[in-house]
């Protein structure tokens, strides 16, 4: 038997082998222990292995692990607790911080596809770190990354010298054959899933399949190599069935997890030369981008699926896809590169990083939210977080459709909105508070003046009369400083009839309830908290941090100002669902507490559903004909996943923009 382990983060993997047959040849069962103390048949350096962590016994071909330590191991995506045993087959992945451990019997070890990846994509940056330094040596890559807008001559010349360096490196030289068939998969996997993202939905002929690099010149491309490049990629779709589908997301996700599957079956298609002009444009177009573009950044920018981009140092680049977190498989080359881009990045909104000012906020051009810090403030080095957002916000329909919420509770919101209630959105971080916000927006009448106040502006309104603030830093001398506090106050001088404020984490709480208190109903805005009952506790602390303040008269401020709280939450499978609306009723005279009951509230393993508590202000809803009292409450049991769930009818409550029907109330 033979055991593979690596670090985490190292491709290289050692091997132990344990003798699991006897003189005979005929098996055995076998024990292993495993630790960092010496007296192991395993032994894994690491302070944060356990002395004696883990015994994996064999038996008829059987792994069982037990965890004998003081952590969790993992068996796939399974924790296995301290005292635990669980079984496990051949070849998957075990992981005990930071190692991961791969068991085998007489078959090669497997390799998961993020390993996979992980392992070229490695090997691919430490090419082209070296390609790199070498053209530090010869040009003036300084200059040229200076340039914005890089000429055709500037891409010849780097081109023509990554040519010469890998002559020079003998890269594709016979020894390095096997290695190479493993990258060339892995660019045309890359290859295929940027075509998908330019074509957008346009005719595949119109556009050439390599036609996805900015700094491409036609010059250096050989026709030949692009027509047969271009049939083994139309090979590939036609095999992934990659036009089934049509939403670009899905076919990008179906390349993604498929195309290593298949892709040896093509290996016949690939001829020396043609394995040479794919791998050597694929070096050009990578260090292309890292001198003229966002390096390792530039394809994952385009991603549709990729909703999130944090890079935790240079070798280390994780994405958030479908609410789920997982590593990129990409690196920067250095530290020094990864802040070259990160520059880069900034300037385009005129913001600027340094030593002197080593954090920074800003907003790209298509909207995107970035966040960045570099030493000395990050101490293992460079740190950049992009959040991006869909160019066409969620509806309350698609956030429906989602299960993100049930249509009874669309309805109520719709009413709620439509009657001027206050309603705060909470939640932890990405749970999709920003999103359900601008989805409540598309409730509120054309004919209203909206003034939105935010850090980084996000929010998208569906209406033409509206007033978009946005705080900014201080500069260089330390002035100039705009805080959210300060557009709140302004906002309430420009006449809004709603006063959407993006997030509530300072002093502005304080003046966003005296907004409320003031006849600017209908107002909205987010927090972060982990139910409707924090909340107050929240607002609590945001109002103490403005003024000093009685919790009492905090309390009243509150009562008087908040009528709802949409509470979201970010579930284990990455999906954001609502799973409370609760009303601010009042605040008892005796106790002092804030009364806080829920309207809605996700319970029983099961999707949001009214508790049959009415509103205190529903009678209004029910007066102005928002809300029918039969639709709020009817039930519609579906099966979803094996469980009943409260769904509703289609709506019956007016279009707020449009005329009420007559509403009828049960007898």
């Amino acid at each position: 038997m033979k055991i593979w382990f690596n670090k985490i983060n190292e491709s290289r993997r050692s091997i132990f082998e344990v003798e699991d047959k006897d003189e005979n040849g005929v098996p055995i069962d076998v024990e292993v222990t495993i630790g960092r103390d010496e007296a192991n048949m395993l032994v894994l350096e690491s302070p944060l292995v356990s002395r004696f962590h883990a015994v994996v016994r064999r038996k008829d071909n059987v792994f069982e692990l037990e965890n004998i330590g003081l952590n969790v191991c993992m068996i796939g995506e399974t924790e296995i607790g301290v005292g635990e045993s669980a079984q496990f087959d051949n070849g998957m992945p075990v992981r005990i911080w930071p190692y991961t451990l791969s068991f085998e019997l007489e078959t090669l070890p497997q390799v998961s596809r993020e390993e996979f990846d992980g392992h070229v994509r490695k090997v691919m940056a430490n090419l082209e770190q070296k390609i790199h330094k070498q053209l530090l040596e010869r040009l003036d890559l300084v200059g040229m990354e200076s340039s914005r807008t890089p000429d055709q001559k500037s891409i010849l010349l780097l081109e023509h010298n990554i040519e010469d360096c890998c002559r020079e490196m003998q890269v594709f030289s016979e020894e390095n054959e096997e290695l190479l068939n493993s990258v060339v998969g892995l660019v045309l996997r890359d290859l295929l899933t940027n075509q998908i993202i330019l074509e957008g939905g346009q005719d595949a002929a119109k556009l050439a399949p390599l036609a996805c690099n900015e700094f491409d010149v036609p010059a250096t491309l050989i026709p030949e190599r692009e027509t047969e490049l271009e049939n083994l990629l139309r090979m590939l779709k036609d095999k992934l069935q990659i036009d089934i589908p049509t939403d670009t997301s899905e076919k990008v996700r179906i390349v993604d997890q498929k195309a290593q599957a298949v892709f040896p079956s093509f290996q016949r298609f690939l001829h020396g030369e043609l394995r040479k002009y794919v791998i050597l444009r694929a070096l050009k177009k990578d260090l292309k981008d890292t001198v003229f573009g966002f390096g390792p950044l530039q394809d994952l920018l385009r991603v549709p699926t990729i909703t999130e981009i944090m890079v935790v140092s240079s070798d280390q680049i994780y994405v958030e896809t479908d609410g789920v977190i997982e590593k990129s498989g990409r690196r920067f080359i250095s530290d020094h590169v990864t802040e070259s881009v990160i520059e880069r990045i900034v300037a385009q909104v005129g913001r600027r990083i340094d030593k002197s000012q080593p954090l920074v906020d800003a907003r790209l051009p298509d909207g995107s939210r970035v966040n960045a810090i570099i030493p000395p403030l990050s101490v293992s080095g460079p740190c950049l977080t992009i959040r991006r957002f869909p160019k066409d916000r969620l509806t309350i329909e698609e956030l429906i459709n989602k299960q993100s919420l049930t249509s009874s509770a669309a309805a109520f919101l719709r009413a709620a909105v439509g009657n001027r209630r206050n309603i705060l959105v909470s939640g932890g971080t990405g749970s999709g508070k920003t999103t359900m916000l601008n989805a409540m927006s598309s409730f509120i009448s054309s004919k209203e003046r909206i003034v939105t106040v935010e850090d980084t502006a996000e929010l998208k309104m569906h209406q033409e009369h509206v007033v978009t603030l946005e705080t900014r830093a201080a500069n260089v001398e330390g002035t100039g400083a705009y805080t959210a506090r300060d557009l709140v106050k302004n906002a309430l001088r420009m006449r809004p009839d709603r006063l959407i404020v993006g997030e509530c984490r300072g002093g502005e709480a304080l003046d966003m309830l005296q907004a409320m208190n003031t006849g600017h109903d209908g107002s909205m805005t987010t927090v972060h908290a982990n139910s409707a009952n924090e909340v107050i506790e929240r607002l609590e602390l945001l109002v103490l941090m403005a003024v000093e303040l009685p919790i009492k008269a905090i309390h009243r401020q509150i009562a008087s100002a908040l009528d709802l709280v949409v509470q979201l939450t970010r579930m284990q499978d990455g999906r954001r669902m609502v799973t409370q609306i609760a009303e601010v009723e009042r605040m008892d005279e005796e106790t002092g507490n804030l009364i806080v009951t829920d309207i809605f509230n996700a319970r029983d393993g099961v999707m949001l559903r009214p508790t049959g508590h009415l509103p205190t202000f529903v009678d209004q809803l029910v007066d102005k004909n928002l809300l029918d009292l039969r639709f709020l409450y009817h039930e519609d049991r579906k099966s979803h996943g094996g469980v009943n769930v409260i769904d509703a009818q289609p709506p019956l409550a007016r279009n707020i923009a449009g005329n009420p029907p007559t509403a009828e109330l049960l007898p």
